[in-house]
Parts: C-alpha cells; sequence; structure tokens
C-alpha cells in the first residue's frame, strides 16, 4: 500500500509477515516435533507415533540422531516465529519534498540480465552513496522497476540514471 499527496510520499515495506513465512514455520514445527516424538517414543520404547512402531527405531544411534534434528528443527521454528511475530524487515520509505528530510541526487537502476538476474533500484544521497530501494525479494519486471523508477524521479523531480 502507497500513500501518495503534492509533497509526500510513503510506500509501505512489507516485512517477514508473509504467507511462504507461515507455511515453513508451520511445516518445521510439524516436522519437527514428529522427530522429537519419534526419538521419545525410541527412548522409552512406547508408540506416541502410529506411524513408526517403538520397536523398529533404536534409541542408539536413530533416535538420538532424530532427537537431536527435532530440537534444531524446534530452534529453527522458533527463530522464524520470532521474526514473524516481531514482523522484522517492515517498514517505510517516506519521501517529503516540502520539508526537504531527505536530499536525493538521482534515482538509479542497475540491470543486470543473463542467469542471475539483477535489476536494483537505488536511492543516490549527495554525500552519502546509494541506499537500494527494491528488497531482496522482490522480483520486479524491467517495466515494473522502470515505472517505479520513473514516478519516484517524477515526484522528486531528480534525474534518472541507469547503469
Amino acid at each position: 500500500m502507497n500513500w501518495r499527496s503534492e509533497c509526500i510520499w510513503i510506500e509501505l515495506i512489507a516485512g517477514s509477515r508473509k504467507i511462504s513465512n507461515f507455511g515453513w514455520a508451520f511445516i518445521l514445527l510439524l516436522g519437527s516435533l514428529g522427530f522429537v516424538f519419534v526419538g521419545i517414543s525410541s527412548y522409552l520404547g512406547r508408540s506416541f507415533i502410529s506411524l513408526f512402531p517403538s520397536q523398529q527405531i533404536l534409541f542408539f544411534p536413530q533416535g538420538i540422531v532424530m532427537s537431536f534434528y527435532g530440537l534444531a528443527g524446534l530452534f529453527i521454528s522458533s527463530y522464524l516465529w520470532c521474526t514473524i511475530s516481531l514482523n522484522v524487515g517492515s517498514g517505510y520509505d517516506f519521501f517529503d519534498k516540502k520539508e526537504g528530510i531527505v536530499y536525493i541526487q538521482s534515482i538509479r537502476i542497475e540491470l543486470k540480465e543473463g542467469i542471475y538476474t539483477r535489476r536494483v533500484l537505488y536511492l543516490e544521497i549527495r554525500g552519502q552513496g546509494a541506499i537500494p530501494l527494491t528488497r531482496t525479494d522482490e522480483n520486479l519486471t524491467p517495466r515494473e522497476i522502470e515505472q517505479k523508477a520513473a514516478e519516484l524521479a517524477y515526484f522528486l523531480r531528480v534525474p534518472i540514471e541507469v547503469f
């Protein structure tokens, strides 16, 4: 979602609260809990999960390894759930022409074609260098990145540089 007036442009940035992150965190949580339950059931000699009878899995070495992988998966899953709950990476880009909060030198586009294509939109600031405006997970077409650069350059009244 973007908001734009005559002097202010605000572009919201999606953080880690994406459907794919929820899916991976949930799958990782369920999978690691399965591994932990199999490891515990092999240690106790009782079947918690009907798919794997405890007599077929020995505690040493299979049960220990499965417990280790399950605990590692739980740690990674908890990390993912923390980043989702804190919405890491979210925020906004704020441009104010009237107050001059951001001093802009130019808008720069970097296009790299080939196997690993790379299209990056940079905000060039006087005396400070370049700041990338496109996210690593944004897979914009050349037309979309050109349109975004043109709109931003027109709004800020600065030239576009293509590299």
